[in-house]
């Protein structure tokens, strides 16, 4: 399954020092499969061996220029933070922000997220999942291009321990509407909110994709729902 089309594009030179003297430290090299930024299968790896420690890990899908994930990790030092992107300049991006921080809780993948979540993340490995601002593909034609769907859940569930939040945000209404619908009848997950839209993630910094969406007029859409142990008893509400 594949979520996004691959990005390419000349690399600053600052870029491409990152990716020099700054991938050894944070960017991990999985076995591919068929593809530049596939995953090959039966590869689980236990994330401690990434960062020499066992801590709370949190999970970015679609993590662009980092300024999500690095200014999380700089905040938060006792848990630790896994990047997921197929944009080669944002990985190199995200790491001159680590460096300009001075992170180190962060690890960065270039990698199609639904494989990392299936063949090399454990299961119950992630104790957040975060996917904020997607690609919405918004037209109609495209829909089937985006990430949220029905069959991506499940990935998502095997990857959340118990009690683990998704969280999610996009400007797009039907999107978010979409996201919330695939969401409520899944298995295995509750709301994590009242009402009909979570309260802004305060944890979630002021991108520029949010800031596009607020310019244009559009409504910014919080969802986080809780990961629900087998055997639980699933309601509604968080």
């Amino acid at each position: 399954m594949l979520s996004f089309v691959r990005r390419g594009g000349r690399l600053t030179s600052g870029q491409e020092r990152a990716l020099n003297e700054l991938a050894p430290e944070y960017l991990i090299e999985p076995k591919r499969g068929d593809g530049v930024t596939s995953i090959a299968a039966d590869q689980e790896t236990d994330p401690a061996r990434w960062f020499g420690r066992k801590a709370p890990l949190v999970v970015e899908i679609g993590s662009g220029q980092g300024h999500q994930i690095t200014h999380a990790a700089a905040a938060t030092p006792e848990r630790d933070f896994l990047a997921l992107e197929v944009f080669t300049g944002g990985l190199a991006r995200t790491m001159v922000l680590a460096e300009q921080l001075d992170v180190h809780n962060l690890r960065l993948i270039e990698a199609n997220a639904p494989e990392v979540l299936e063949h090399l993340l454990p299961a119950a490995s992630a104790n957040e999942i975060w996917i904020f601002f997607p690609d919405p593909w918004h037209k109609a034609r495209h829909n089937k291009r985006r990430l949220i769907n029905d069959s991506f859940v499940p990935l998502i569930a095997r990857a959340l321990q118990p009690g683990g939040i998704v969280r999610m945000a996009t400007d797009w209404e039907e999107y978010a509407e979409q996201m919330r619908e695939v969401f409520d009848r899944a298995d295995g997950f509750k709301r994590g909110f009242n009402g009909d839209w979570a309260e802004r993630f305060n944890g979630r910094v002021f991108t520029a994709f949010e800031k596009k969406g607020i310019a244009k007029g559009r409504n910014i859409r919080d969802l986080s729902y809780i990961r629900v142990a087998e055997g639980a008893t699933q309601s509604k509400i968080g």
